[in-house]
Order: structure tokens, then C-alpha cells, then sequence
């Protein structure tokens, strides 16, 4: 499928940020779901200098860009990309990272006893890794209904499986844990999703997991929307949580407040 992306992240703040510093990971992954045709990422409303620019242990792409006295900016990003239907599997990514980083807890994915205990309800009787990582995923999508505005950006996967509600960095994060709990690695993943009228996804800007199966290796898991990534998907990058995979994190200097907001738009593009 070849989709068009256009996201746009404005800041505005009510006084002049000394600096502004950002580490941004918005540019597609090299994998075999993926072709690239064009893509572009600038900075609009005020000056910046790029930084270093690289791409990490985990094949991800990753630049910085730095502004001073800085009272509005927008980062915009572009482009055009072909995808293919992988079945979830990333195929031919470049990455250094072993498998086992992944089993590493944080504050976000900390398992407790609730979620020690979905996880081994629902991989029992599995019969192989792949079926486990699937049943994580029904086990979650079941004890998490997705729900708008249930939780916060600093809910965890237990308060979440607690709540039994949330959206999908929540689902994203039990997914991890749960996997974790049964000695399978587990990893957030940020992209873009496609919405058409007649699907059952959800917003544009979108987060899944990625549990590693022997023999497989990454395969994604979406349990907002029941299935594994598709040719609907565009695959940005990856990390331990939500913290370490945002596309744009960063630190601003200064007295003001800032106030962000975010559009994005995924199409299916002209062929």
C-alpha cells in the first residue's frame, strides 16, 4: 500500500524558552515492510541547528536539533512510503541490540502479581512461542478495553490491567510485561497507522508491541485493534516503553509553560 504521511507538532510558549534541545525519531525504519519514496523532517517558525544524527543499536534513525529564545516552532514531517504485508514479522531491520536487552524492566512495564498471573493463564497450553505471543496479545486486548481518556501518560501496565481500561501505549505496555513474565523479550514500537472508514483502528499516531519469537524473530502485536501490523502500518522505531521510543523527546529551558499540539494525517496515496 502507499501511504502519505503529514504530521505536524507545534509548540507555543506564553514566555521565550532559553533553549530547546530535541532528540526526534521520525523517520520510517529500513526493513523489508517498507520503501521509502520521499520523506522530509524540518523545523518551521524558527531557527534551528541539527545536530548528530545516527542510527541506534536498534536500526532506529535518530537526529537532534537544538533552538534558543524560542517562543513558537513546529516540526514537521512528510512524506510518501510503500508498505508491504509482512504479517507482523520486521524483516531485514539493521539492528545491533540483542533480544535479551528486552527482558530489562521499567517503571512503565514493572510487572506485579495481577499481571504475572494473566500472563501465565494465557499461555498455557501454547504449544509454541508464537502462540504464546498471540495469547499475550487476546490475554491483554480482553483485560484492557480501549477507552479514550481513562488513563494518564504516566499510567503503568498494572495500573492499567487494574483500571481495565486504557488506550494503546497502556495495552503496549502489559503486552511487554506479560511477555516478559514468561521469559519472552518485549518492546514498544511507534508508527503511524492508516484509518479507513470501514476498519476498526484507531488514531493516525499509533503504538503496538513487538514480542521476539524464536525462529521469527521481532513480531509486532496490536492489541488496540485485535491483529498483527500490516500493510497499514509505518513502522518509525522502537524501545523499552513509551519514554525511550517517542518520536520527539526533549528538554526546554526557561520560565515559560508550553502548550503542544499535534496533528497527524495518513492516507492511502495516489498510485
Amino acid at each position: 500500500m502507499k501511504l502519505s504521511v503529514r504530521h505536524r507538532t507545534e509548540y507555543v510558549y506564553d514566555a521565550p524558552m532559553r533553549s530547546v534541545i530535541q532528540s526526534l525519531r521520525l523517520w520510517p525504519t529500513e526493513f523489508e515492510g517498507q520503501d521509502v519514496k520521499n520523506w522530509s523532517v524540518r523545523i518551521e517558525g524558527h531557527e534551528a541547528e541539527r545536530g548528530a544524527a545516527f542510527r541506534d543499536g536498534a536500526g532506529d534513525w535518530v537526529e537532534t536539533v537544538s533552538m534558543r529564545d524560542v517562543s513558537a516552532a513546529t516540526i514537521m514531517v512528510e512524506g510518501e512510503i510503500e508498505t508491504r504485508d509482512l504479517t507482523g514479522v520486521v524483516r531485514g531491520l539493521r539492528e545491533k541490540v540483542t533480544p535479551v536487552a528486552y527482558l530489562r524492566a521499567t517503571p512503565m512495564t514493572r510487572l506485579d502479581a495481577a499481571l504475572r498471573e494473566l500472563a501465565a493463564d494465557a499461555v498455557r497450553g501454547a504449544d509454541s512461542q508464537l502462540d504464546k505471543a498471540h495469547a499475550i496479545s487476546h490475554a491483554i486486548r480482553s483485560a484492557i478495553v480501549y477507552t479514550t481518556g481513562a488513563t494518564e501518560s504516566e499510567t503503568t501496565a498494572a495500573e492499567a490491567l487494574k483500571l481495565g481500561q486504557g488506550v494503546c501505549q497502556d495495552q503496549t505496555h502489559a503486552i511487554i510485561a506479560a511477555a516478559r513474565a514468561v521469559g519472552m523479550p518485549g518492546r514498544y514500537t511507534i508508527g503511524y497507522l492508516h484509518s479507513t472508514e470501514d476498519a476498526t483502528v484507531h488514531q493516525a499516531s499509533h503504538a503496538w508491541a513487538e514480542i521476539w519469537v524464536e525462529g521469527l524473530g521481532w513480531v509486532g502485536f496490536d492489541a488496540a485493534n485485535g491483529c498483527c501490523p500490516d500493510d497499514r502500518y509505518i513502522r518509525l522505531g522502537c524501545g523499552l516503553d513509551a519514554r525511550s521510543a517517542a518520536p520527539i523527546r526533549g528538554r526546554a529551558l526557561g520560565a515559560g509553560t508550553e502548550d503542544m499540539h499535534v496533528e497527524v494525517e495518513v492516507v492511502q496515496a495516489q498510485q
